[in-house]
């Protein structure tokens, strides 16, 4: 009888050693995965702290809004959108750069089709140094400036006679 107890005994630690073993390699074979709210990144990492984000699922990348001006385009939160005189109508890449980015952090796209409201002249994209896409109107890019810091700040119209804000039609108001 003792001999069975033995072989019963050797024979269950046989199976848990297995079984523990057939447990390790699953754990380390199964890939992890991460939620996607801990890989993205924020649609909008300009330089500017003060620079809005893109829109929010849900909300126009550019709708209309009144200012002091008349009506302006703004984006999905309010904020005031400026055409930059030294970029080129239908160019692929912004005029703006490097410094110039920090004050006037580019309008970023949700998509490469972009979600409008009230906003009659053509709206397309072009692609950043960053790979980001820059909001465009009648073919030119626009802009965010950062000294606006609330929905309703026009602080940027006409600085250095090149920056102006952008009318519904895609024109500048100068």
């Amino acid at each position: 009888m003792k001999l069975h107890h033995s072989k019963t005994f050797a024979g269950s630690a046989a199976l848990l050693i297995g079984a523990a073993v057939l447990l390790s390699g699953c754990s380390s074979s199964t890939p992890t995965t991460t939620s996607p709210s801990a890989t993205t990144a924020p649609s909008s990492m300009a330089p500017s702290s003060m620079a809005p984000s893109s829109p929010v699922a849900g909300t126009p990348d550019l709708k209309t809004a009144e200012s002091a001006k008349g009506t302006i385009v703004v984006d999905g939160k309010g904020m005031s959108l400026y055409f930059f005189t030294k970029d080129t109508k239908d160019t692929k890449v912004s005029a703006c750069t490097g410094e110039c980015l920090a004050a006037w952090p580019i309008a970023v796209a949700s998509s490469e089709t972009p979600v409008i409201e009230g906003v009659t002249g053509k709206v397309g994209t072009i692609t950043s140094p960053d790979g980001k896409l820059q909001l465009t109107l009648n073919g030119m890019p626009l802009y965010y400036f950062a000294q606006d810091t609330k929905p309703g700040d026009i602080l940027g119209q006409d600085v250095k006679e090149v920056w102006y804000l952008a009318a519904p039609d895609g024109s500048m108001i100068e």
